[in-house]
C-alpha cells in the first residue's frame, strides 16, 4: 500500500487576525468570508438572499471548525485506480469518522446555521454520531431595551456530551446571555470533550463576558465589532484596552453589526 509523506501530516492553517483576547478567541482573516458578511448585514439585504449568503458563511465556518478542533486518525484509502495499480490504495490522515458532536440550535437565528453545520458533519462522519438538539431561546429585556438575561422556552436535547464536541452556531455574539444560557445547560450533561461557538460578529463585551464565565470555550468569529469604542482605541491592536472597547449600543444591539439577524433571517420584527 503506498504511503506518501504528505498524506501523513495534514497542517491546516487557518488566517486569522492578530489580538489580544487568548488563544481559544479566532477572529479570522478572510477577505471572502469579510465581504460576503457585508453584504449579508447591508440595508439592501433581505431573502431569499439572506438564507443563501448564510449558507455560504456558515458552510465556510463549519469547515474551520472541522479543520482546526476535529480529531484525525490514520486511514486506509482505496480509489479506483486501485484495480490497475497496487499504488491506487494509501494510507493518509483524515478526519476521524467516529467523532461525535452535538450541534445546538438556538431557535431562532441560531437555527438555519445550526442546521448548516449539521448537515456538513454528517457529510463527513458517521452520522449515528452526529445529532442537533434544540433550546428555544430569546433575549430578556428590562423597560430600556437592555439585555438582562434569556427567555427559556424549551430545550429538547438528544442526551449526553460525554466524549462530544458540542458546537454552538450564534450568528450575533453580542452580550454572552444566549451562550451562558445554553453552556449552563450542557455542563450538566457530562463532561464534553470540548465546547466551540461559532459567530458571523462578536464583540468586546461578548469576549469579555464568555471568556471569564467559560475558558474553555473556543470561540470563531469572521469579525470583532467595536464600533462605539474611542477613535482612539480603535486604532489598537484588539484587546489592547478591553475596558475601553464598546461594540454594543444602550439597547444591547451590535455596532456595526447586521441588524437584528433573527427578524432578517425569519422576516418577522417581533
Amino acid at each position: 500500500m503506498l504511503q506518501d509523506s504528505q498524506y501523513q501530516n495534514s497542517n491546516y492553517q487557518m488566517s486569522e487576525a492578530t489580538h489580544r483576547y487568548g488563544s481559544n478567541v479566532h477572529i479570522l482573516s478572510d477577505p471572502h468570508l469579510f465581504t460576503t458578511l457585508a453584504r449579508l448585514g447591508s440595508p439592501e439585504c433581505k431573502q431569499p438572499t439572506v438564507n443563501q449568503l448564510l449558507h455560504i458563511l456558515y458552510g465556510e465556518l463549519a469547515k474551520v471548525v472541522v479543520n482546526r478542533e476535529f480529531p484525525k486518525v490514520e486511514s486506509d484509502i482505496v480509489t479506483r485506480m486501485a484495480s490497475l495499480h497496487p499504488e491506487g490504495k494509501f494510507k493518509a490522515q483524515v478526519i476521524d469518522p467516529r467523532t461525535k458532536v452535538a450541534c445546538v440550535n438556538l431557535a431562532r437565528a441560531g437555527t438555519l446555521p445550526s442546521q448548516i453545520c449539521f448537515d456538513a458533519f454528517n457529510f463527513i462522519l458517521n452520522p449515528d454520531g452526529v445529532r442537533q438538539d434544540h433550546i428555544s431561546i430569546n433575549r430578556k429585556v428590562d423597560a430600556d431595551q437592555k439585555v438582562v438575561g434569556t427567555n427559556l422556552g424549551g430545550v429538547k436535547i438528544g442526551g449526553d456530551v460525554e466524549d462530544t464536541i458540542v458546537v454552538i452556531p450564534d450568528p450575533m455574539g453580542a452580550t454572552g446571555s444566549t451562550i451562558h444560557a445554553a453552556m449552563e445547560i450542557y455542563k450538566n450533561l457530562g463532561n464534553a470533550k470540548k465546547y466551540v461557538a461559532v459567530h458571523l460578529i462578536i464583540t468586546p463585551e461578548y469576549i469579555a463576558q464568555v471568556t471569564k464565565l467559560y475558558p474553555e470555550l473556543v470561540i470563531y468569529a469572521i469579525r470583532l465589532d467595536r464600533g462605539l469604542s474611542p477613535v482612539s482605541i480603535l486604532s489598537s491592536v484588539p484587546g489592547t484596552h478591553k475596558d475601553k472597547e464598546r461594540g454594543l449600543n444602550d439597547k444591547h444591539y451590535i455596532v456595526p453589526g447586521a441588524g437584528g439577524l433573527g427578524e432578517v433571517i425569519n422576516n418577522s420584527y417581533v
